[in-house]
């Protein structure tokens, strides 16, 4: 047994009689502190693996003596070390360490592992992972083994859109005599297939994003009723919370699931959070409205829009992490949100990063053989990741976390009257604004600044096209600025030694970020 580490006992025994996903399986692990007298224990459910076989599964978060005991249609007993991980044990993919760390977590309005590493998500959309064909899943992985992103999107259920109207070779759950699906068959098929994709891809070091419900179905699966929607909810949180690389969506464009309530989506939410002994990070996606995302069992903002320019209003208004898992995708599909440019998708995630929030990548190319990488994966065809990648570098080598930035203006030259106001009252005229207009000067005027502490100031100019810019920056430091080119994926430093008062020229063309950095 080791740390961060899915553990798992398993056992033979008589196949369940009734139901294979409500089986009476229990175990308790316990675990002993002895230099602080402690001993503390956590109760989880096994499940039903086919064939006679029943596991059970455990995440080891502690170094230390376990002793577990196992009730119900099986019973045993036994103890194991618990080992920290093995420094050797610590590959790296693309560049990026991997390892294992623990489940990730929301901490203030950003992520981090168990064990305090920085988790920064550069995710990307594949809905139909699990449903392609074995040499498709083997191409994407090895597509994603030199791609930049930590963080898949993908379905449970099989999804039926357009360019992605195949019938899948398995499905998550058996029909009954009367040809309906029934929660109580698992299929045990399909739970291996998921299992080894969010295996490969953990691996790797990428967290799998995994949406449990959406509406883009021929099969019937968005139309579960409640009872059945939680004896599937019982089997995967059985079988998938043990792995610490896991991720709670509640739903793809919950708002589109036109047979459900909000009260059904808060039933939902609850059954998750309660039946997941580990509290893995839980948010919905969204088409139109938001969901509550000041529900206490919500950990993050999941949110579909293009309003990027929106980033730092909502992290301080939720106070959570914010993850714009859809901004639309590059590619060129006819239908709206799939035909950005790299450029624009690339400047989408600065816009989310720079202020402290965080994005997803989609790619839609059409192609003759329907092979699209937001459904299907494959291989990338556009020019975005490479440049997401460049962003990734820059925000690792960072000493934290951005927050959002409102830079200090600099005094305004003489403007006859205007000169007259106080300057205090000229800097704070905003704060008696109606919000609508705040907003709109906001958009209008396209800021995008972030900082850590008085370590970093970045500030990224999108569209605007500036040959000057004039910053304030702390006088009881010195700073060095660079000039990032997001496109060219270029860093020059054009000031060294400076605080306070700083202009810096510009070349005038889009795409293009400052960033100051303390001189020590």
């Amino acid at each position: 047994m080791r740390q961060y580490e899915m553990f798992e006992l398993e056992f033979q025994g008589e196949e369940p009689e009734g139901s294979w996903t409500d089986v009476d399986l229990w175990a308790r692990f316990g675990w002993e502190n002895n230099e602080e007298e402690a001993f503390t224990y956590q109760v989880v459910k096994g499940f039903y693996a086919g064939n006679g076989i029943y596991k059970v599964r455990f995440l080891p978060e502690k170094i230390g003596q376990y002793t577990w005991k196992v009730w119900g249609c099986v019973e045993a007993e036994g103890s194991e070390l618990c080992e920290p991980e093995a420094e050797a044990a610590v590959p790296r993919r693309n560049g990026f360490a991997t390892g294992k760390h623990g489940i990730v977590r929301a901490k203030d309005t950003h992520f981090e592992y168990s064990d305090g590493t920085i988790y920064r998500p550069f995710g990307t959309t594949i809905y139909a992972l699990a449903n392609q064909p074995q040499e498709r899943i083997d191409q994407t992985m090895k597509t994603l083994a030199k791609a930049p992103f930590n963080k898949v999107r993908h379905c449970v259920f099989p999804k039926f859109y357009d360019y992605n109207r195949e019938d899948p070779e398995v499905y998550p759950f058996e029909k009954d005599e009367n040809g309906e699906w029934s929660m109580d068959r698992p299929c045990f098929a399909y739970w291996e297939k998921l299992e080894k994709v969010i295996f490969q891809l953990a691996d790797m070091g990428i967290e799998s994003d995994l949406i449990l419900f959406h509406s883009y179905d021929k099969w019937g699966f968005s139309q579960l009723n409640m009872k059945q929607t939680f004896l599937y909810l019982d089997y995967l949180l059985r079988r998938l919370s043990a792995i610490p690389e896991m991720w709670w969506s509640l739903a793809n464009e919950f708002d589109l699931m036109y047979a459900r309530t909000m009260e059904d989506w808060y039933a939902i939410e609850e059954y998750v959070a309660e039946n997941d002994p580990y509290h893995h990070l839980l948010s919905n996606h969204n088409c139109f409205s938001f969901y509550d995302f000041t529900r206490p069992n919500i950990t993050h903002c999941c949110v579909q829009t293009i309003q990027m320019e929106s980033a730092a209003k909502w992290i301080e208004k939720y106070k959570k992490p914010l993850i714009y898992d859809e901004c639309c995708y590059e590619g060129n599909l006819p239908l709206s949100w799939g035909n950005l440019s790299g450029f624009e998708m690339a400047h989408r995630f600065w816009q989310a990063c720079v202020p402290g929030a965080y994005a997803s990548h989609g790619e839609v190319f059409l192609a003759d053989d329907d092979v699209l990488w937001w459904a299907k994966g494959g291989e990338l065809k556009g020019s975005s990741p490479v440049r997401i990648r460049f962003l990734r570098d820059i925000m690792e080598e960072l000493p934290g976390t951005l927050e959002p930035w409102h830079p200090q203006m600099w005094e305004m030259p003489d403007m006859g009257y205007m000169s007259k106001a106080p300057m205090d009252l000229f800097k704070n005229l905003h704060l008696s604004m109606p919000l609508e207009q705040q907003e709109s000067m906001l958009v209008k005027d396209g800021l995008c600044c972030g900082h850590i502490e008085d370590k970093v100031f970045m500030e990224y100019f999108g569209h605007r096209c500036c040959g000057l810019v004039r910053w304030i920056l702390p006088e009881n430091h010195t700073y060095r600025i660079e000039k990032i080119d997001i496109w060219e994926m270029t860093r020059e430093t054009v000031c060294k030694g400076v605080n306070g008062k700083v202009e810096v020229k510009l070349p005038g063309k889009e795409g293009i970020a400052l960033m100051a950095t303390i001189e020590e």
